[in-house]
């Protein structure tokens, strides 16, 4: 019964998908990033293999106090790092790097969450609503107006596709909450897993985690609340890119291995807590349950037991089946 409990105890949600070092980007490509000026970018940017070569339209200015592990532009809110930077950013990058192809992996890997999750609108998505959850097309997807994702700070969204992602211009993502209380979804815990490209047409708006295994473009205007991590390249015309907050774990050095260890032993942690509580109850009513038991038994034992009458007779007179008082 303990082993049950603990069980039921932990049965998490959809688990998130861990972004390691690659969560310290709001851009991170192997091929290289470009900019139409100016796009404004709020948090780090970075390529590797390819060095400071594939930043292009950037203006990059070296930072000299750290003896060119970094450098600036007016055009990010944070640092620019390439290949070719001193110690320690290639290890940082190739890490970095590393992380994001685990990340797509993982995410591509994800069961459906139902079958009402498999190929809405086959493709065409404008104007539907999404709780969370995994969802899975076998072709591009596309949308020409508004979307909705739908939930809690706290719930998963993971959008796979097999072909291209596809944002007509003015179209937008908009984050909705649930009517529990609990806020609405955080775009940090918003993944989108496209196998092909991404276009995201002029002024439309996106939210979430781009996970994209070729390039990316964002046309005049365009708009991410979230990440761009692509495995080729990524090009931006005035585009505005704004980044969550970097996870703890990406600035404690953890690895994607270490970060998801340590989940699967919290997850334990919690269901033994819950299961060890959830049996202290049961042994607890059962205690009570004899308990109740044992009295009724003792009550029905004395109710059996035959008792002689009580009889007050005078001296010297004797009484049958009495007992003298």
């Amino acid at each position: 019964m303990l082993f049950v409990l603990l069980v039921l105890g932990n049965h998490p949600a959809t688990a998130p998908v861990l972004l390691g070092g690659a969560a310290d980007f709001a851009i991170l490509t192997k091929t290289g990033i470009s900019t139409v000026p100016s796009s404004s970018i709020t948090g780090n940017i970075g390529c590797s293999p390819i060095g400071d070569s594939g930043l292009t339209g950037f203006s990059l200015v070296a930072d000299d106090a750290t003896a060119g592990q970094f450098s600036r532009t007016t055009q990010v809110t944070g640092m620019a790092y390439a290949a070719n930077f001193a110690v320690p950013t290639p290890s940082k990058l190739t890490t970095a790097i590393s992380d994001l192809e685990t990340a797509y992996t993982d995410a591509a890997g994800r069961t459906v969450s139902s079958g009402a999750n498999l190929n809405v609108g086959a493709g065409s998505v404008a104007g539907e609503t999404f709780t969370a959850g995994v969802y899975t097309w076998g072709s591009n997807v596309n949308f020409n107006s508004k979307i909705y994702i739908n939930g809690s700070k706290s719930d998963i969204f993971i959008f796979q596709m097999s072909g291209n992602l596809i944002v007509a211009a003015d179209a937008e993502v908009v984050l909705e909450g649930d009517g529990t209380g609990n806020g609405e979804p955080k775009n940090g815990n918003i993944v989108w897993q496209v196998a092909g490209h991404v276009e995201v047409g002029a002024n439309a708006h996106m939210e979430g985690v781009i996970l994209v295994k070729t390039h990316a473009a964002f046309f005049t205007g365009s708009s991410l609340n979230g990440r761009i991590l692509s495995q080729t390249a990524v090009t931006l015309d005035q585009a505005v890119i704004v980044a969550p907050p970097t996870p703890a774990a990406a600035n404690s050095g953890q690895s994607n291995n270490e970060i998801a260890v340590n989940k699967t032993n919290n997850n334990l942690i919690v269901g033994l807590v819950v299961g060890l509580g959830g049996g202290l109850i049961l042994l607890g009513m059962l205690a009570f349950f004899y308990y109740k038991y044992l009295l009724l038994q003792a009550a029905k034992t004395k109710a059996a037991v035959p008792v002689n009458e009580v009889v007050i007779a005078p001296a010297g007179v004797t009484v049958a089946n009495s007992k003298r008082v």
